[in-house]
């Protein structure tokens, strides 16, 4: 597998339940996944793009996510988050801070996790 430290994933758009973006550094095809509040998303699409270097990938918009107040979705290759989006549904929000707050819980989670299996992977 590639390193990904060497590896961006960018996002091109979001439209009709699909979030798009090109993963470059790679012509590997690598297990791109998606993942809301510990579950992970099925149904992510990578692809070779035409004529140019990368992966085109597509996450569709799980219903699951399309909750109330802010929600965010981290693209992963391993244990390594190479992008994130977030949605915001219900009641406006006066501010944008709960959006980089809920990014913030999501990455400290998946820290959390990461240092836990450290653990017991170097105890044995």
């Amino acid at each position: 597998m590639a390193k990904t430290d060497q590896i961006t994933l960018t996002q091109t758009s979001i439209a009709d339940g699909w979030w798009e973006g090109v993963l470059s550094g790679t012509d590997d095809e690598l297990p791109v996944e998606a993942w809301h509040q510990d579950r992970r998303i099925e149904g992510v699409e990578v692809a070779k793009l035409v004529g140019k270097s990368g992966r085109a990938v597509r996450v569709p918009i799980a219903a699951s996510v399309l909750s109330e107040g802010v929600q965010t979705v981290l693209l992963k290759v391993g244990d390594d988050v190479l992008a994130s989006f977030t949605i915001v549904a219900g009641v406006p929000l006066e501010e944008d801070l709960r959006a980089e707050i809920s990014l913030l819980r999501a990455e400290l989670d998946l820290l959390k996790r990461a240092f836990r299996r450290h653990c017991v992977e170097t105890a044995s």
